[in-house]
C-alpha cells in the first residue's frame, strides 16, 4: 500500500508527534516551517496533504485544523477523506495541450476564458484526445453514444460541427477538431 504524504505546515510539535507514529502507519510526514518549504516539497512530493491551523493559506490539498487537542482517529479519518477529495479533484481536470477539461463542471478552459460543454462534447474531446490517431464516426458512435447504426446518421457529425463551432467562437481555434480520411482528431497545434 503506498503511505500517504502529510506536509505539516508551521505545527512543531504535531509533527514530532506524527513523526514517532510514521513507522507505525500509512503515513509518511514531512515539515514546512515556511511558505518557501512548503512550496518546495509541495513541487518534489506527489500524493499529498497539508495540514495547518493557519487560516485562509492559498495552499492547495490542505487540512485546515481547526480544533486541538485532536484524537488521532477523528485526525486519520479527517486525512483520508481529504486524499479522497484530492484524488477526485485530480480525476476531473484533463489536460488536453493547453487546455483544460474540467469534468465535474463540464467546462473546457484557455486563460481566463471558460466555455460551457455538454456531457457528450466531454466525451467525444477525451475520447478523440486518449486515441490521440483520427478515430472514425462508426467507432465514436460505439464509443460515445454506446451504439453502433448501420443507418446512415449525421448525429456524430452534428456534435462535432456544433462542438467546433462553440470552440471556434469561444477560443477563436479553428482547427480544434480536425477532418481527416480516417475520421476526427484532436489538433494540439
Amino acid at each position: 500500500m503506498n503511505k500517504q504524504n502529510l506536509i505539516i505546515f508551521k505545527l512543531k510539535t504535531f509533527y514530532n508527534i506524527l513523526k514517532e507514529l510514521e513507522t507505525t502507519t500509512n503515513i509518511h510526514v514531512f515539515e514546512a516551517s515556511n511558505d518557501k518549504q512548503c512550496k518546495e516539497l509541495q513541487n518534489k512530493i506527489d500524493n499529498y496533504v497539508v495540514v495547518t491551523t493557519q487560516k485562509n493559506q492559498n495552499i492547495p490539498q490542505t487540512l485546515n485544523l481547526e480544533n486541538f487537542p485532536i484524537k488521532i482517529f477523528k485526525f486519520i479519518e479527517k486525512v483520508n477523506i481529504q486524499f479522497l477529495k484530492n484524488q477526485y479533484q485530480y480525476k476531473s481536470e484533463i489536460n488536453i495541450g493547453k487546455y483544460k477539461i474540467n469534468i465535474n463542471s463540464r467546462e473546457l478552459k484557455l486563460n481566463e476564458k471558460v466555455l460551457k460543454l455538454t456531457e457528450k462534447e466531454i466525451k467525444i474531446i477525451n475520447y478523440l484526445e486518449k486515441l490521440s490517431k483520427p478515430v472514425g464516426i462508426d467507432e465514436l458512435q460505439l464509443e460515445v453514444w454506446g451504439y453502433n447504426s448501420k443507418l446512415e446518421t449525421h448525429t456524430v457529425e452534428t456534435h462535432i460541427y456544433r462542438l467546433r463551432k462553440k470552440i471556434l467562437k469561444k477560443f477563436n481555434k479553428e482547427n480544434f477538431i480536425i477532418s481527416k480520411k480516417d475520421g476526427y482528431q484532436i489538433n494540439l497545434n
